[in-house]
């Protein structure tokens, strides 16, 4: 790597620094839910057009395309693309901030907002070098990544990978288990998939002293539950990562009275497509013949979600070798799986991918806090970090 090339871009992002860090304070003011990002797409926009970065707006409804394309690129050249996620979450924020969220109940409590800004900066430092550049660059902002069906499937569908043809892309997240100025991420499979599953069960209500005069919902839902979990220790192979989680039971009876209905949700996430589709067959069957041999009903909905998350092996050495001169190796990890999910895997169906993960954790200043946790922040520091990479994995 050109070391006159990686000072000069460090200088760059350090220069842009109080700008970015304006970017991901007003983002963070102004949270917006998945699929209603009018304004951030608005916002960042703007931003956009001050920097002078042809752009398209309304991709998908609230997504934007960017084009970075210098004087000497063909016309047909395959472009790299960059995504950031824009949307927030519905978390009342906790924290005591200038820049706390302006919308209560909704919160940027996954970093959305530090994503978009880095991006945003990091398009900066590439517009100002694109004359440079082997290959012209593509942003993508994307909506929806908290939320089914992911706005990354939306963007796909909208085109985001064609015209011009995106042939590799890259995202980073957050991760405040690293202190700033870390960066991780794993070549192959790495992250789940990921699928909601509703079950409403119907039986008959009645007094609690008369239990023969009734179809017990809550017992059936609560048989349903322990016996489902048997198809992840009884019928999964045991090399397949998997997990099977019920989060919501809801049976609205009291004391003596035995409810009519219960309604329960949870998630189901693996990483294995063959195995994902037969264990959702599955949970539905299985539900559905258990509450019928108590003479009660299931109506089971599974919500399909985002395939597993695979980065491509090949591009993800090609980032940590850079990564490692960048940052020095002691900074640069290997992460294990996670059964967490992320939309960016339908990018990497498509094309191959890099996910990566930047720290942005300060002990010392108290910033510890996971992600979807009320009180997450992150130490600004991070953004120079999330920029630099951005802009090396371009190069």
């Amino acid at each position: 790597m050109d070391q006159h090339l990686r000072e000069s871009i460090i200088k760059k992002s350090e220069e842009l620094f109080e700008k970015v860090v304006g970017y991901r304070q007003h983002l963070h003011k102004n949270p917006e839910l998945s699929f209603q990002e009018f304004e951030t797409m608005k916002y960042i926009s703007e931003q956009l057009t001050k920097i002078g970065i042809p752009h398209e707006t309304g991709v998908a409804d609230t997504g934007i395309i960017g084009i970075i394309c210098g004087d000497h690129h063909d016309s047909d050249q395959p472009y790299i693309g960059l995504r950031a996620d824009i949307d927030a979450l519905p978390i009342l924020e906790q924290n005591n901030v200038p820049y706390i969220s302006q919308n209560p109940g909704v919160m940027h409590a996954c970093g959305h907002d530090v994503h978009s800004s880095v991006l945003l900066g990091a398009a900066e430092i590439l517009f100002g070098m694109r004359n440079e550049l082997k290959d012209p660059i593509k942003l993508i902002f994307q909506p929806g990544e908290e939320k089914n069906p992911g706005g990354a499937s939306l963007m796909i569908k909208a085109g985001c990978l064609e015209n011009p043809k995106v042939k590799e892309m890259y995202a980073l997240h957050v991760f405040p288990d690293f202190e700033v100025g870390q960066v991780g991420t794993k070549e192959g499979i790495y992250m789940a998939s990921c699928d909601e599953v509703y079950i409403d069960i119907i039986g008959k209500s009645g007094h609690g002293a008369t239990p023969h005069e009734t179809i017990d919902s809550i017992l059936v839902g609560a048989e349903i539950i322990l016996s489902l979990q048997q198809i992840v220790s009884r019928k999964c192979d045991p090399k397949i990562p998997c997990v099977l989680n019920f989060g919501h039971f809801e049976g609205l009876g009291t004391t003596n009275v035995v409810p009519e209905k219960v309604h329960i949700k949870g998630t189901f996430r693996t990483m294995n497509e063959e195995w994902r589709a037969k264990a959702l067959k599955q949970i539905a069957k299985q539900a559905e013949l258990i509450a019928e041999a108590h003479g009660a009903k299931a109506i089971v909905e599974i919500s399909k979600g985002y395939p597993f998350l695979e980065n491509d092996v090949e591009l993800t050495r090609k980032f940590v070798k850079k990564a490692n001169i960048w940052l020095g190796e002691e900074n640069v990890h290997d992460l294990p799986i996670r059964l967490t999910a992320e939309d960016f895997s339908f990018y990497a169906q498509e094309i191959p991918t890099c996910f990566f993960r930047i720290g942005v954790r300060n002990q010392e200043r108290g910033i510890v806090h996971g992600v979807h946790n009320a009180k997450f922040d992150i130490d600004h520091e991070a953004l120079k970090t999330g920029m630099q990479m951005m802009v090396m994995a371009c190069l």
